[in-house]
């Protein structure tokens, strides 16, 4: 049985992927902001799982989760890194506290993890670290401005380090779901700058959560998912002027599909899963 931490699984896609995981025999640190959320979901998973509270912002709250995981389950030997956070709106609308959020929960957060996790893996000889992303670090999209720019960001950390390790012990795997059905997409329906949204049908988390458990073992450097819509937005994401000429086509499209949208909520914490 392989010992995997997971973050924001209180929710979301990270609450799919706990259950999968242990289904497939593995134990499972559930760890969230949300110690509260954890606690309930570990409880219903059973001794195979067990909940710990991080707040992936935290240097010192890293630690102690890989401490506390070690002593409870044995030491992480996977960590997926799927914790995120969004503020819908444009970028003029949005404050810069809003701005930095998600700068410091979406990018630092993971980045924080990855380099916790790193020198434990190579110590031990072996890891894997899993980074969920998002489909929107290949393209720039309307009412995701520092959204897609924390998720270019991570993406391109985590294939450098992955280049850096590639003589180590340490796994690296990278995927990117489409919108999937979580709190999070529900805050992006309600606000009209987020109307882009609509323009895809979205999973149901337990689908991203049967992609992320199987590269566990398969060990993917990468995947994109669905795999053809994937492959059609990387190549999309190479050609500036074209993004500006399709994506606001791609919004209008989306609108016409989502004329009751209405005023923005506040923002989902860190629990809820990449998109």
């Amino acid at each position: 049985m392989t010992v995997v931490l997971i973050t924001g699984a209180a929710s979301g896609i990270g609450a799919a992927t706990a259950r999968e995981a242990v289904r497939r025999g593995h134990r499972v640190a559930v760890t969230d902001i949300d110690l509260a959320g954890a606690d309930r979901l570990a409880g219903q998973l059973g001794s195979a799982a067990c909940a710990v509270g991080l707040d992936i912002r935290d240097e010192a709250a890293w630690e102690t989760a890989f401490d506390t995981v070690a002593s409870r389950l044995g030491p992480v030997e996977v960590l997926i890194n799927n914790a995120g956070i969004i503020h819908t709106g444009y970028a003029r609308q949005l404050s810069m506290a809003q701005h930095r959020h998600m700068v410091e929960v979406n990018l630092l957060g993971p980045m924080t993890g990855m380099m916790t996790a790193l020198p434990r893996m190579r110590a031990q000889g072996h890891g894997h670290i899993i980074t969920v992303c998002s489909m929107s670090s290949f393209l720039p999209l309307i009412g995701y401005t520092s959204y897609g720019a924390t998720k270019h960001g991570l993406r391109a950390f985590h294939h450098s380090v992955a280049i850096e390790e590639r003589g180590g012990p340490v796994t690296f795997s990278i995927i990117h779901p489409p919108g999937t059905r979580t709190p999070m997409l529900e805050q992006e329906m309600a606000d009209p700058s987020s109307v882009i949204t609509f323009a895809e049908k979205p999973l149901a988390p337990e689908r991203v959560a049967s992609v992320i458990v199987d590269a566990i073992v398969k060990k993917p450097v990468e995947v994109v998912h669905p795999a053809l819509g994937g492959r059609v937005q990387r190549v999309a994401g190479v050609f500036p002027r074209l993004m500006r000429v399709a994506i606001p086509r791609v919004a209008a499209m989306a609108k016409r599909r989502a004329p009751g949208a209405g005023a923005a909520p506040a923002a989902v914490h860190e629990q809820d899963g990449s998109r």
